[in-house]
């Protein structure tokens, strides 16, 4: 749950960098504070499924810059 839509103070689930940039390139604040506020619903997602299944195959070092833009507007 993003902190600006009332997720301070809340669990906390710790992410690598890449993976926490690749969802805000993809849904806005939100769109995850209604839709996709646990792990399950966003691993349930088509385009994070297959960004998991793609990150997966990586070392745990790496690191890319996420592509943005891809958010509907």
């Amino acid at each position: 749950m993003p902190k600006l839509r009332g997720g301070k103070g809340g669990p906390v689930v710790r992410l690598h960098q890449i993976c926490h940039n690749e969802i805000h390139a993809t849904f806005t604040e939100t769109e995850l504070a209604r839709e996709f506020n646990t792990i399950e619903q966003l691993r349930a997602h088509p385009r994070m499924a297959g960004f998991l299944r793609w990150v997966s195959k990586r070392p745990p070092t790496f690191h890319k810059r996420s592509a943005g833009g891809r958010r509907k507007r």
